[in-house]
C-alpha cells in the first residue's frame, strides 16, 4: 500500500503576537525573582500554559489574585483599567500585548472619543474582545455575525473595529447590514493579516485533501474558525489539541493528508503530529 501525501499548509503555527509574547515570558522567567503570574492564559494552547507553570509562571485571574511581585499582561490585551489597577497595586507590569491587538485598541478608542458608537465584531466574552471593550467604557456592542446586527439600537454614526482573529468575509457582512441602518458606517479592518495568511493557506490545502487535521487549543477563537474552513471544503476534518488525539482510523483510508495549526501553536506540536502520521503510515 502507497504511503499517504503528508503537507503542512504554507501559513501555519505561531504568530508575531504570540511569538512575541513567549518571549517576553521567557525573559521574565530568566531575569525576575519573586513571584510571577500571567494575566489569564498568556496563549490559548494548554499544553504551553502548563509548560509556563511548571517554570513559576502562574495563571492569575483577575489582578487581586497577585499581591506582589511580576504581572505579565497575555497576548490577547487587556481593559486599560485592568491594567492601570495592576500598577496602582504597585505590581511589576510586564505587557506582552500583541501590538495588533494594541491597534484595535487605540482605534475603538479614537472612534469612541470621536463620538461613534462602536460595534465590535467579535466574540463576546473573548479576552480580546474583553479588553477592546475597556477602551470604550464598556459602551461598544459586540456582534459575531451580521444576523445580530439587527437587534442593535444603532446610531447615525457607527464606527466598527473587529477581533484581529475573524474572517474577512463574517466583517464584510457585517458592514453590509450596519449600512443598510446607519447613515455613516467608519470601518476599520483590524484583522491581522497572518489571520487572513493562515486563513487562506488552510483552504487551499483543505481543498486538496481527504484528511485534515486542525492543531491548537480548543479555547482557541482562531484555531475553531481555521477548523470550520477547512470542514467546509474537506468534511474530514479533525481539531486537535496534540498528536495522541490522532485516531489511526482517521488515516487509514487517507491518500491526502493535510495539516494547520493556529497561531498558539509551537512548531514543536506540529512535528509531533507529523512523527505520528509518519509512524502510522509507515
Amino acid at each position: 500500500m502507497t504511503s499517504p501525501s503528508i503537507r503542512v499548509a504554507q501559513h501555519a503555527g505561531v504568530c508575531f503576537g504570540v511569538k512575541r509574547a513567549l518571549e517576553e515570558a521567557s525573559k521574565v522567567l530568566a531575569e525576575q525573582d519573586g513571584s510571577i503570574h500571567t494575566l489569564g492564559e498568556l496563549i490559548h494552547n494548554p499544553r504551553v500554559v502548563q509548560d509556563l507553570e511548571q517554570q513559576g509562571a502562574h495563571v492569575a485571574h483577575s489582578v487581586d489574585e497577585v499581591k506582589d511581585g511580576t504581572l505579565i499582561i497575555r497576548a490577547h490585551g487587556v481593559a486599560p483599567q485592568v491594567k492601570q489597577a495592576a500598577e496602582d497595586a504597585g505590581l511589576h507590569v510586564v505587557d506582552a500585548t500583541c501590538p495588533f491587538v494594541k491597534r484595535v485598541q487605540d482605534h475603538a478608542r479614537s472612534l469612541y472619543k470621536g463620538g461613534y458608537q462602536v460595534v465590535i465584531v467579535g466574540e463576546a466574552g473573548h479576552p480580546e474582545v474583553e479588553g477592546i471593550l475597556g477602551c470604550t467604557d464598556g459602551k461598544a456592542c459586540i456582534v459575531s455575525s451580521a444576523q445580530e446586527v439587527e437587534f442593535l439600537d444603532i446610531s447615525s454614526r457607527v464606527g466598527v473595529v473587529v477581533q484581529t482573529t475573524q474572517t474577512s468575509k463574517n466583517l464584510r457582512e457585517v458592514v453590509d447590514a450596519l449600512l443598510l441602518r446607519a447613515r455613516e458606517v467608519r470601518v476599520f479592518d483590524t484583522i491581522c493579516s497572518a489571520t487572513n495568511e493562515r486563513q487562506e493557506a488552510a483552504r487551499a490545502l483543505a481543498a486538496t485533501c481527504d484528511l485534515m487535521l486542525v492543531i491548537g487549543g480548543r479555547n482557541s477563537g482562531n484555531t475553531r474558525r481555521l477548523f470550520q474552513i477547512c470542514h467546509d471544503v474537506c468534511p474530514c476534518t479533525y481539531h486537535i489539541e496534540d498528536a495522541r488525539e490522532i485516531d489511526p482510523k482517521w488515516v487509514a483510508c487517507a491518500s491526502n493528508i493535510g495539516i494547520t495549526a493556529g497561531a498558539s501553536t509551537p512548531q514543536g506540536q506540529i512535528d509531533d503530529v507529523l512523527s505520528t502520521l509518519k509512524q502510522i503510515t509507515s
